[in-house]
């Protein structure tokens, strides 16, 4: 494959790359080099500085290409060929390299029928996972920490619920029990995860419930959503993100703590009722 064959040098200056919000420019000061630049908390630093054929390499490979900035400069930047191999080279499991090139995974722990677990998931399958990672015209993710969790936390109880495969985009006839045809098929699990979907969906309202089920049961991305309600495009983000912020403020999800709160510990934990999904 391309690039297997890579100087040290070149594949050092592709690992820094590969760093979130990271990219090379020519050394003023020395054109034979090349400053690696990474951002964090909005201040761009330092992250190194390689000889300016290594920057080359890559481009020959084309695992790197120098583009255009907005302030003019040019700034070098991995291609996708250069990200998948990252993806290969850090692949866990060296069988599952090409699967690995290929695909962005993670871990995650999920919940199970037999309690929680820790597995490797296709970050790529989540509309959620993509929307956390996107960044808007701000620089902020589309959707915030506290929107996410209440998202997962909702996947994690239609998956629970066992209603993917028969349900409908309907909800006005879930049967009142919260329970399956034969109550003797359901897991106390089961029945407690339904309970919870007819109280979250109670609680943010008829259409976002379709909406929500849509994202992050079906795992339909935004354009296929925009495409099937016929909505104007780049419009379904908007309503996305009022949708999860409602369910994380139903979940009692706060992406930071505010007012009293923000200033003193917690003292003390109190159980409290919820009722219809409502406090």
């Amino acid at each position: 494959m391309a690039g297997d064959s890579l100087p040290r040098e070149a594949r050092r200056l592709l690992t820094a790359l590969g760093q979130p919000e990271t990219w090379a420019i020519v050394d003023p000061t020395d054109p034979a080099s090349v400053l690696v630049h990474r951002r964090r908390s909005g201040i761009s630093v330092g992250a190194g500085r390689f000889a300016h054929a290594a920057a080359d390499t890559l481009v020959r490979q084309d695992l790197g290409c120098w583009e255009q900035a907005a302030s003019g400069r040019k700034t070098l930047q991995l291609t996708k060929a250069g990200e998948a191999r990252l993806r290969r080279e850090s692949a866990p499991e060296s069988d599952m390299a090409f699967f690995h090139q290929h695909h962005e995974t993670g871990l995650a722990t999920v919940e199970t029928e037999t309690g929680t677990t820790r597995v490797r998931v296709d970050s790529d399958e989540s509309p959620l996972d993509w929307l956390r990672r996107r960044k808007g015209r701000d620089g902020e993710p589309m959707i915030d920490e506290a929107s996410y969790q209440a998202g997962e936390r909702l996947r994690t109880d239609i998956m629970l619920a066992g209603l993917l495969p028969g349900v409908t985009a309907r909800w006005d006839g879930m049967p009142k029990s919260g329970g399956p045809a034969s109550p003797g098929e359901a897991t106390d699990r089961m029945v407690a995860a339904r309970q919870r979907l007819r109280n979250a969906f109670d609680a943010i309202g008829g259409d976002f419930s379709d909406l929500l089920l849509d994202l992050c049961g079906f795992l339909k991305g935004l354009e296929q959503i925009e495409r099937e309600r016929q909505w104007p495009p780049r419009s379904g983000k908007i309503v996305v993100r009022l949708a999860l912020a409602r369910l994380a403020e139903h979940y009692g999800i706060g992406a930071s703590a505010r007012g009293p709160a923000a200033s003193r510990g917690i003292r003390a934990w109190q159980a409290v009722v919820i009722e219809g999904g409502r406090v």
